[in-house]
């Protein structure tokens, strides 16, 4: 069975999945799978054009969950509360890796006092596909595990075919669009807007803390998040906090939430932050 990584986000398939892969037919590709109807959400795969990229012609597909109005689900580290969704693409044929892209997420209260991070109505998480064959269509599986939140969460499971064929797509525009929230790479001291312009660890009130200045545009609404180098790690929501330069917005977490046996020494985060309809991530090691 393939897996998800959680911080690379690339599942690698089958080898078999290349010889396989002549049992599809271009003939019967298509831009979109059928919805696949939960209780309160439904899902179904689309595709857009592939790419060529200097590592070869990447296929371009994305999972599309909707749902119902007041009801969400969740991005890749769920916050205080929630359930992340898992992919499972190992009945997929002529698929050597999927790079799953997560657009920028929002906050939102998760009813018991702390915070989630997720999107509501209808979301986009696309899909960057390598093939084994270049020269052959893409029989994409996918059997994915999810949550739909109002007050309680009920569980949800897709079960999604779609072949891609790379070609002209209808798609085209609203996975170009999710691509384009995804948020970008970035460094540390970066002059841009948004930029996370600096992060530093400093001794808290009983545990440490990283504490980190914002630069985003003027009057904009940001939102910072913080993940550890594994799933296993429950890092609290960064907080705004007074004492940023002028121009930036200063927020701060506490360095807790770790699996046992863990240590912050040497540990890689992740930082994202997001200011409107941009955002940025950047890594940052605790030394």
């Amino acid at each position: 069975m393939i897996s998800v990584l959680r911080l690379a986000y690339i599942v690698p398939a089958f080898t078999v999945g290349s010889l396989l892969s002549t049992v599809s037919s271009a003939t019967n590709a298509a831009d979109v799978s059928p919805w696949d109807n939960a209780v309160q959400s439904a899902a179904r795969l689309i595709a857009a054009p592939a790419r060529a990229e200097i590592s070869g012609r990447v296929f371009r597909a994305g999972v599309e969950i909707k749902l119902k109005p007041g009801w969400k689900t969740y991005w890749r580290y769920p916050g205080d509360s929630g359930v992340p969704p898992v992919f499972d693409f190992s009945k997929s044929l002529n698929v050597k890796t999927v790079t799953v892209l997560y657009p920028a997420p929002m906050r939102f209260a998760d009813g018991a006092g702390g915070s989630s991070i997720g999107y509501t109505g209808n979301v986009i998480l696309p899909f960057h596909i390598v093939p084994q064959d270049v020269g052959k269509p893409v029989t994409l599986r996918l059997k994915l595990d999810y949550a739909a939140c109002e007050k309680l969460c009920v569980p949800a499971q897709a079960q999604l075919e779609l072949v891609l064929t790379g070609a002209a797509s209808a798609q085209e525009r609203v996975l170009g669009e999710a691509e384009a929230r995804v948020p970008k790479i970035a460094e540390i001291g970066d002059r841009g807007v948004p930029a996370i312009r600096a992060v530093r660890r400093e001794a808290g009130l009983g545990k440490p803390r990283v504490v980190v200045d914002v630069a985003a545009p003027t009057n904009a609404s940001v939102v910072l998040f913080a993940e550890g180098p594994t799933a296993q790690w429950t890092l609290p929501l960064p907080e705004p906090i007074a004492g940023a330069p002028a121009g930036l917005q200063r927020f701060a977490f506490a360095l807790d939430g770790l699996p046992p046996g863990d240590k912050l020494d040497g540990a890689t985060l992740r930082l994202t932050a997001v200011a409107g309809n941009k955002a940025v991530e950047v890594a940052f090691r605790l030394d």
